[in-house]
């Protein structure tokens, strides 16, 4: 790809942001003003103030706004006022009706494709509904709009590993769109601040590049020093853009970029929240573990370097807390001078001096660990023999198996708890069926990012936060570890009910409030005194605006 291709992806680029700022400029002009009344309220648990519409748009182009529009929610005298008395059919519905009118149409559906066609169709016509569907119906409707089938946030992905669905191109487009609608639904950033992007740079798909109604760049993909530039010249346009409080979140980038770009985007949090939460059902410090992983790829690295932080902050020196982790990838334990070789970059820091071990049984036998930790999809990983092992090891085994989809998980949460005698403290990377075991029903915990990002990035938004270290998405992890509650761990649950997520989104988004002032992070200043209800006042609502103006009449003297 020549430089000049670059080029012409960064114009594409700056076309995009143009036409975003069009987008801003057209939602700033809809004025609102605050009025106290009793029409219907937010549903977050510090209602804000019902806000006035008082947008010059009138007629069918209300209806046509999915900012604008609530469909049969329009009052009688809203519908005169508007001009679109007679454009909706007569009878006046709420907004909890329409809420059980979507969740049935959704329910009717019979496949997922059908079922994401009509959520997004929803997005489409009335934005307010759509999210405050997915807010009120996340463990239902998440998977469907996110799986494939007073700043801003920009999530961009290459494309080049979606999911487990390997280089998708510029077809990877679906999986920063449903990122952003996440951090609205979840973590309550207003959709008008949200941004997804996609880099073309090329394709290393060759069903692709034969493909003749391919829409992006038919060429290999580019890499090294240009695809550096490329990336660097696309923070830079964001930042002169938008400003340098713009969060910006790299998804599913391969795995060469993306352990470049990994030290700043940590991914590992929602697994260290699960592994502190499980720490009150052992009874031990942090340190007091042991830890055998299965891959040494991104996800695990960032797992075992930001337990290596979290045992720090307990006093453990730096080398002996990653003296506590084993790794375990294709060729075997990681180990210095091993004979496989295959040991270089991040690797080189959990390397031990040890006996080569080709297999993880084998390495799960001598070293005895109290908790293991899968994220390499390979299905199966945690056999039978594992599992009894770590059940004969520790009265309380942590198992934890982390990839996805269901297919490549480790072991099912079935296998882990009826191996190990209903003793594990299990979480997986998918959702798992509740098991019963000896009579007792476990709530498998699932590690969701969804746990994590939407109220990271509230809270770097919310503060001004322009540089993301590994600490705050440490201290995510234990504000999300602190929401959960002794009936969820008496369940097996090392995570709050996805039902819970946005109370989780704002709790992370307060703590780390406090965290970035200590550590001197924020730009925002005056540093706001009740930060919990900064967060909410910033948060979006999905109560429907009102668009009859303000009216009073004169003073009786």
């Amino acid at each position: 790809m020549s430089f000049n291709s670059i080029l012409h992806v960064s114009n594409g680029l700056r076309s995009c942001l143009a036409r975003a700022k069009i987008s801003q400029v057209s939602v700033a002009a809809f004025h609102t003003s605050q009025k106290n009344d009793t029409r219907p309220k937010s549903p977050l648990p510090f209602p804000k103030k019902e806000m006035i519409n008082n947008t010059k748009i009138r007629g069918i182009d209300i209806l046509r706004d999915p900012k604008l529009n609530k469909g049969q929610a329009f009052t009688l005298r809203e519908r005169q006022l508007m001009g679109i008395h007679g454009l909706l059919p007569p009878v006046i519905i709420d907004q909890e009706t329409q809420l059980e009118r979507v969740r049935a149409n959704f329910r009717k559906r019979k496949t997922d494709v059908d079922r994401y066609i009509y959520l997004m169709a929803l997005y489409d016509r009335n934005e307010r509904l759509f999210y405050r569907s997915l807010i009120e119906n996340v463990e239902e409707m998440m998977p469907i709009v996110y799986t494939p089938t007073v700043g801003k946030a920009v999530v961009v992905t290459d494309g080049e590993r979606i999911l487990g669905l390997g280089d998708l191109g510029v077809n990877g487009m679906g999986i920063p769109v449903g990122k952003l609608s996440l951090y609205t639904a979840l973590g309550g950033i207003p959709p008008h601040q949200c941004l997804p992007v996609i880099l073309d740079v090329g394709t290393n798909n060759k069903k692709l590049l034969e493909d003749p109604l391919y829409i992006g760049k038919r060429a290999p993909r580019i890499t090294g020093p240009v695809y550096d530039e490329f990336i660097e010249e696309f923070v830079e346009a964001i930042v002169r853009r938008y400003g340098q409080t713009t969060l910006i979140q790299f998804e599913d980038f391969g795995n060469s970029n993306a352990f470049r770009i990994l030290e700043k985007y940590c991914t590992a949090s929602v697994a260290v929240a699960g592994i502190i939460a499980s720490l009150r059902i052992t009874k031990k410090k942090l340190s007091d573990n042991v830890f055998v992983m299965q891959g040494a790829g991104e996800a695990n690295i960032g797992i075992a370097n930001l337990l290596s932080l979290a045992m720090t902050e307990e006093g453990t020196p730096l080398e002996d807390a990653r003296s506590k982790i084993w790794m375990v990838d294709s060729r075997g334990l990681i180990v210095n001078d091993r004979p496989k070789g295959g040991v270089s970059g991040h690797k080189k820091d959990f390397a031990k001096n040890h006996r080569p071990i080709d297999t993880l049984e084998e390495v799960v036998k001598e070293i005895k660990p109290t908790a293991l930790i899968g994220a390499a999809a390979v299905s199966g990983a945690f056999t039978e023999t594992i599992l009894r092992d770590m059940a004969a090891f520790n009265e309380r085994p942590i198992i934890f198996a982390l990839s996805n989809p269901t297919s490549m998980a480790e072991c099912t949460a079935e296998e882990a708890y009826t191996l190990t005698e209903g003793r594990c403290v299990f979480a997986s990377g998918s959702p798992f069926l509740p098991v019963t075991y000896n009579g007792q029903t476990f709530y498998p915990g699932q590690g969701n990012n969804a746990y994590i990002f939407p109220g990271v990035a509230l809270g770097l938004i919310c503060f001004r936060v322009p540089h993301v270290t590994d600490s705050i998405f440490l201290r995510a992890a234990q504000a999300c570890a602190s929401l959960v509650t002794d009936e969820h761990l008496a369940q097996g649950r090392l995570y709050p009910p996805l039902s819970e997520i946005q109370n989780v989104s704002r709790k992370i988004a307060t703590e780390l409030g406090e965290q970035v002032y200590k550590e001197h992070l924020a730009l925002l200043y005056p540093e706001p005194k009740d930060k919990e209800q900064f967060v909410v006042d910033h948060m979006y609502s999905t109560a429907y605006e009102c668009f009859e103006p303000d009216t009073w009449d004169w003073p009786s003297n």
